[in-house]
């Protein structure tokens, strides 16, 4: 398989630099507030829409091989990974209309109710999962028990791969034969790419899932995880816990490729870092649904 692009130095360079882009199709600011009523509706919808993942059972394989041996540096060496708790992961990344119901307002420039909501860092992308948190035990959606986060890298990866071992989840190729420039017609069903998607324009939702029903896990947004940046999986856990989640680091991971990207970006082994502070259009979130004691042992282990 070919790797046609390196996804590192450009790439950064394009996902640093849209933080100082003009904004384009802001809302309105005389928009009216939402209702207490309207929030909730929309929060009891998010609830609804998480996938449930339970590893060692069924379709889901207690343990995945992580990374790509013949893929970038960074996704070397490849590796088995072990998932020893259940969670669920969200099947959309989280829509405009779900941000502005926990954070107040909309920061996208490409906006639309059920568009990924995009313009944020990571660092609000933690804080969104935290007041989710705090709205859904208050309405009751989710257990004292429960909270709102972001997935770890091994998880994000462990949901998009969805028991596959090829580079996407649909296959091992993303193009046919006779595809030209940028074209991807094999992907294309499956993720939006600098193939066939002009911006952060559609719906959630809007092509094919992968085989455990999640949507754009294959592009339209790159999208945060928990994981701190390291250039290699050298040193990495054999489990699915955050690496140095909980640390200072500058750098964060970022999964998915997105609209602004060329297929090769899109495979399910493909990580890029990016500053934790940064914002752009072509990022955006996912979140998971999980027991704090599980997640508690993974922040254990770092």
């Amino acid at each position: 398989m070919q790797h046609a692009i390196k996804i590192s130095l450009v790439t950064i360079l394009v996902l640093t630099i849209a933080v100082l882009a003009p904004a384009q199709n802001k809302t309105d600011d005389k928009k009216p507030k939402m209702t207490t009523a309207e929030r909730l509706a929309l929060l009891k919808t998010f609830n609804g829409e998480f996938v449930k993942i339970s590893p060692g059972t069924e379709k889901f394989p207690a343990t995945f091989v992580m990374g790509s041996s013949d893929g970038e540096a960074s996704e070397k060496p490849a590796r088995t990974v072990k998932l020893t708790s259940a969670f669920s992961i969200a099947k959309y990344e989280v829509p405009q209309n779900l941000w502005e119901a926990v954070m107040g307002k909309n920061p996208s420039k490409w906006t639309g109710p059920r568009n990924s909501v995009e313009m944020l860092s990571w660092q609000e992308a933690m804080a969104f999962c935290q007041r989710a948190t705090a709205m859904m035990r208050a309405a009751k959606l989710i257990e004292a028990s429960e909270e709102i986060r972001l997935p770890t890298e091994a998880e994000w990866e462990y949901c998009c791969r969805a028991g596959t071992t090829t580079a996407y989840s649909f296959g091992q190729e993303a193009r046919d034969d006779g595809d030209k420039a940028n074209k991807a017609s094999r992907l294309s069903p499956f993720g939006w790419h600098t193939g066939n998607a002009a911006g952060n324009d559609p719906p959630v939702g809007a092509l094919k899932p992968n085989p455990w029903g999640l949507y754009d896990m294959h592009g339209y947004l790159w999208e945060f995880v928990a994981d701190a940046w390291h250039p290699d999986y050298k040193g990495a856990p054999g489990n699915s816990s955050a690496w140095d989640g909980q640390k200072k680091y500058v750098s964060r991971v970022i999964r998915s490729g997105s609209w602004r990207d060329r297929h090769p970006s899109l495979r399910s082994a493909a990580r890029l870092p990016l500053p934790d502070h940064v914002k752009s259009d072509a990022i955006g979130l996912r979140c998971v649904k999980a027991s704090t004691e599980t997640s508690d042992k993974k922040k254990g282990t770092e």
